[in-house]
């Protein structure tokens, strides 16, 4: 009888192990649970409403590393529907994860949804933030960082510690108030500051008030730190900067860059960026930290700047005097686009896998099709302010793309988007881009609008080939960078000008293609990849989640949320009810 008992429980044990392993796969996981809410804060001295995570603004720093499966579980304590995005994250053949009304039914108030996905052959500087009803401009953002695996080295020496900035411009105003002027048909105007890690600015003159919450670093002299930069604002290019100190260039949005120094980076609407900063400077004072408004009147705007504090252990007193200005020249327009056209890649470096990532020869692919998509200022649309790409403002579909696909809802989407502009009135429309898998496109974001835009596509990084001024033509591919240009997600693409990107479309799912630009996103400047394999077997595209949350059409499918528990902690839990009762049962018997 014992050894009967001893058989069964080892044979079970082996078995649960067994199960783990394949149903937890061989790469570890990291759990999280997000709790979104409101609180009261005064970033700029004025008490509003912003949105928290786990009570904390900006939210908490999401850690992983290359090949680990993350588990989000969501709490919506908000008043509204919430979506949480994950820009650069290139969820592969996982669509369903994305966090855009194209692929996911927003979570209801009160309720939760545990988003699901590996951040697979990835490493670098990331951030999440809500996608729906103008909420990022109320907060609910925070930096995600995906390390290497010990394996795979850095391309640098191992820093002595890491930094984080979360910058960005801000309104004493909350989201809900700030899209009202918008569906008015008004612009938003001058912000009223620029929040560091959601502090408003040191009182470096008398245009601040007093009173103002600022954020001071602490640095050890003579030491290296890896500082991470993230623009999560609505609409403002910022300047970033350390006073005398040298930014010297080493990653972007998941991919190492060529190293070179700057005093001065610019950040534009939904960047990210790592530098290396050594603390080489004498402690005679503490040192100003400025990310300002940049590509507008700088002296107009001068409120619209933040500063924070880098405070030496041994500094022998405050800060004081002008602080150090930017050395380009943004009145003139070329001499600004000569520093994102000095970002290459770094093509001696490995980036989340053991070969170096410059090794995908991508100037030697030809392209299948090319997309040029025209944005242009704001116009009216059936009475009401609309933005645009090609002429159309994207209306996001009830049922979401391939829910509709998989239920067989007609009508809840086109496949129609036009590859170039033309020539006709503007009009509303959920128009998508029917696009083919495994083509090598290239897709031209042509800014007629009179600011400066940030453009980003999901699923996917791109190599950025061209940026000029002027009108996009066929002749300018002889200009491009065909050997190191940097792959990313997010590129900025300066008014009057062009920036040109090549994409390999390898990643099955659709894949929202946007404006960084919140008020531009807000009022519709967007649209969507469809990409499906006709021959698709189950391995490159995930089924939908068990937990897929149902609307529009398919609202009938959704059952009531009668709990908030996580999936994750479900599972485990129902994991560990198993081999309790399992062995329970088996020393009853024994």
């Amino acid at each position: 009888m014992a050894a009967t008992c001893s058989v069964l429980a080892v044979s079970f044990l082996l078995c649960f192990a067994l199960f783990s392993a394949v149903s937890f796969a061989a790469d570890p996981f990291v759990s999280y649970d997000f709790k979104v809410s409101y609180i009261t804060a005064s970033p700029l001295g004025v008490p509003q409403q912003v949105i928290a995570v786990n009570g904390q603004f900006p939210g908490p720093l999401l850690n992983a590393t290359t090949n680990y499966n993350v588990v989000v579980n969501v709490f919506n304590h908000l008043d509204e529907p919430l979506l949480l995005t994950w820009p650069g994250i290139q969820m592969r053949r996982n669509s369903w994860q994305d966090g855009v009304l194209g692929t996911n039914c927003p979570i209801p108030p009160r309720w939760n949804f545990t988003y699901q996905f590996q951040v697979k052959d990835q490493i670098g500087s990331f951030f999440y933030s809500p996608s729906l009803n103008f909420q990022r401009a109320s907060g609910g953002f925070g930096p995600i960082v995906i390390n290497n695996r010990n394996i795979i080295p850095i391309p640098f020496p191992q820093p002595d510690g890491e930094l984080i900035f979360i910058i960005g411009d801000w309104y004493t105003q909350d989201h809900k108030a700030l899209r009202r002027i918008l569906d008015s048909g008004k612009d938003l105007g001058m912000p009223d500051g620029v929040l560091i890690n959601g502090k408003g600015p040191y009182k470096y003159n008398s245009s601040v008030p007093d009173g103002i919450d600022y954020l001071t670093f602490h640095v050890e002299p003579g030491k290296t730190y890896r500082i991470r930069v993230h623009n999560v604002g609505i609409s403002t290019s910022l300047n970033f900067r350390i006073q005398n100190h040298n930014l010297l260039l080493v990653e972007t949005e998941g991919h190492y860059t060529s190293q070179a120094n700057f005093t001065d980076f610019d950040v534009h609407v939904g960047q990210s960026y790592s530098f290396l900063v050594t603390m080489d400077q004498n402690a005679t004072s503490d040192y100003y930290i400025v990310a300002s408004a940049r590509f507008v009147n700088e002296t107009v705007w001068q409120r619209v700047t933040g500063v924070a504090i880098l405070h030496y252990s041994n500094s022998q007193g405050p800060v004081s005097g002008p602080l150090p200005v930017p050395k380009t020249d943004v009145s003139s327009p070329w001499s600004a686009m000569g520093q994102p056209k000095a970002i290459r890649q770094n093509t001696s470096a490995s980036g989340a896998r053991p070969n170096p990532q410059g090794s995908f020869h991508y100037g030697q692919i030809n392209i299948t099709n090319t997309y040029i998509l025209r944005s242009l200022p704001p116009t009216t649309i059936n009475g009401a302010l609309r933005a645009t790409l090609n002429g159309i403002s994207f209306v996001n579909p009830s049922t979401p793309v391939r829910l509709a696909d998989r239920n067989k809802v007609k009508g809840a989407y086109k496949l129609d988007f036009p590859e170039k502009p033309f020539n006709r009135p503007p009009r509303l429309d959920r128009s998508m881009i029917n696009a083919t898998y495994k083509g090598f496109i290239q897709v031209i974001f042509q800014n007629n609008d009179t600011k400066i835009q940030s453009f980003h596509v999901d699923g996917y990084s791109f190599f950025v080939v061209g940026m000029e001024f002027g009108i996009w033509s066929e002749d300018k591919k002889g200009s491009y960078n065909n050997w190191d240009a940097i792959s990313r997600s997010t590129i900025e693409v300066y008014p009057g000008g062009w920036t040109a990107v090549l994409i390999s479309l390898d990643n099955v799912g659709v894949w929202n293609i946007r404006v960084e630009n919140l008020d531009r996103w807000y009022l519709g400047e967007e649209t969507y990849m469809r990409i499906t394999n006709p021959e698709e077997d189950g391995k490159t595209e995930m089924d939908p989640p068990d937990n897929v949350l149902y609307c529009g059409a398919l609202e009938n499918l959704q059952k009531e949320q009668h709990h908030s528990a996580a999936t994750s902690s479900i599972l485990d839990g129902h994991l560990k009810l198993m081999l309790m009762m399992f062995l329970a049962s088996v020393f009853t018997f024994c």
